[in-house]
């Protein structure tokens, strides 16, 4: 993986390739029919969880399948940072530049990697489909966009994310520590977060 930055605070790095995670493109899945897995959907924890780290939280998957998963905790904000202090940690010219974004704790594993989710009104080389109306952009263009109002029009930046290894998710499953429901892009981008995970365990769609 490439990183742009790390930062002592909230690690305020800026956006990594996903080099290593390649997401697939929807209509190239990798694996087989009869194999199931929940790339592009929610986890919602289950009440009963047991994991501090994962109470009460909302994950999009990014990536699921038989190597492991990945997902973005889309419920955990921590803050908001001037977009003229992210064109500055990435070296770019703040002139004119206002306005701040929200940032999202997006899970315990490498917090200095960045994600921008966001809806696909907006494409670069580098964009992924994560579901329908959901994509992940991973270059620092993105934040440049952003910062001059040519972004897309719905965007979460998280950094760190959530990862499983082969089965350990499955494994969780088994358990019952988690709840499926659509990745409905009103959900991640526009309900309150203190009632995500509520409104998510209303949608779920399946018991784990």
């Amino acid at each position: 993986m490439r990183h742009w930055l790390k930062r002592p605070m909230l690690r305020v790095a800026v956006l990594i390739v996903l080099a290593g995670i390649s997401l697939p493109a929807r209509s190239k899945p990798e694996v087989a029919p009869q194999e199931t897995f929940l790339s592009g959907q929610l986890l919602v924890a289950a009440p009963n969880i047991g994991d501090p780290r994962f109470e009460r939280t909302v994950v999009l998957l990014l990536k699921h399948n038989r190597n492991g998963a990945l997902g973005i905790v889309i419920n955990r904000p921590i803050g908001e940072r001037p977009l003229a202090e992210l064109m500055s940690v990435i070296g770019e010219d703040t002139t004119g530049i206002k306005g701040s974004v929200p940032i999202f704790a997006g899970g315990p594993v490498q917090p200095e990697a960045g994600f921008v989710l966001h809806s696909t009104d907006y494409r670069r080389a580098e964009t992924r489909d994560v579901a329908e109306g959901l994509a992940v952009t991973s270059t620092h263009e993105i934040l440049v966009d952003i910062a001059h109002q040519k972004g897309p029009k719905k965007a979460l930046i998280a950094f760190g994310y959530a990862g499983w290894g082969p089965g350990q998710l499955e494994n969780e499953m088994a358990l019952h520590g988690w709840f499926t429901a659509p990745a409905d892009p009103k959900l991640v981008f526009d309900d309150d977060r203190e009632k995500l995970w509520q409104d998510a365990m209303a949608r779920r769609t399946q018991e784990l």
